[in-house]
């Protein structure tokens, strides 16, 4: 029943309504079939279309066998590693080394993202710092680590640094840039200063931009690690994707080339599927940003 007041206000009677909307809006859960359709059949679809395509120059004999190998042959590679149980032990060393070095530079690039972003000295001395690191390629710092460290595992990892952390404290600073300062004076009402503000209220209202950084990071750091694995290749590493992408090469093994981009690839896409897309989804989701 409208009370007298929205009786006499028309407009207060629709905005009523638009809320009590609201209140009852239901979540429904989205069908398998759906979601088979909308997710899972168009990547399929590609992978198919380009694993026809390559087929099919190959059977035209566009080029000789050793620089365009059948589709077949490099499944024969991937057989081969899976056989001789090195296929998981290939991909888990560079995991394992880009996880690690992802979270050391979450560690690192956090602190020095809320720092540049509230401190205007640290910000005109260090932001074109940062913003010029991460328009580096990483592959630049692979010859300075191996002078500094050695062809070490600290190598690996201070090139993962290098290359994630600008990314991270960038997308911090640029999400915090967008918090609105209303934010900022409600948290200080209530007595969110300092470290306790950073924690409450900086870092959840700038989630969108500081997801996006992560993002952003985890891209550096893998393509940091395949740089890394690359070119300081060393028997005390470990076989990881990189080394074994440049062993292949070493041995002009064009499906073992070809194999090793592909699983580089996929592990790049698996855990962005995984970890960070669904994390931007459920972040964007919480702001009424998504459906």
């Amino acid at each position: 029943m409208a009370s007298p007041d929205t009786a006499r206000h028309p407009d207060l009677a629709g905005l009523e309504a638009g809320l009590d909307a609201l209140d009852t809006v239901q979540v429904r859960r989205t069908p398998v079939r759906q979601v088979l359709l909308r997710k899972v059949l168009p990547p399929v679809t590609a992978v198919v279309l380009v694993l026809a395509v390559w087929k099919l120059l190959v059977v035209a004999g566009v080029t000789e066998d050793y620089k365009l190998p059948d589709p077949a042959a490099v499944w024969d590679s991937l057989r081969q590693l899976w056989l001789k149980g090195t296929l998981f032990d290939i991909i888990w060393t560079s995991v394992s080394r880009g996880l690690l070095g992802f979270a050391a530079a979450l560690a690192l690039g956090t602190p020095l993202g809320l720092l540049v972003a509230r401190v205007p000295f640290v910000r005109a001395a260090l932001g074109p710092v940062l913003s010029g690191l991460q328009s580096l390629p990483s592959v630049a710092w692979v010859p300075a680590a191996v002078i500094w460290l050695g062809i070490t595992d600290a190598a690996m990892y201070a090139v993962i640094l290098l290359g994630a952390v600008p990314s991270i404290a960038n997308g911090l600073v640029s999400g915090i840039d967008q918090v609105p300062p209303l934010y900022l004076r409600a948290g200080r009402t209530l007595g969110a200063t300092g470290a306790r503000g950073a924690r409450l209220v900086l870092l959840p209202a700038a989630l969108p931009g500081y997801v996006a950084g992560l993002k952003q990071g985890w891209a550096f750091s893998w393509r940091s690690l395949m740089a890394a694995e690359l070119i300081a290749s060393s028997p005390d590493l470990g076989l990881g994707l990189g080394q074994y992408l440049e062993n292949a090469r070493t041995d002009s093994d064009m499906p073992g080339v070809l194999l090793g981009i592909l699983l580089i690839l996929f592990v790049g896409i698996a855990i962005d599927l995984a970890v960070f897309s669904p994390l931007e989804r459920r972040v964007l989701r919480t702001r009424g940003l998504a459906a």
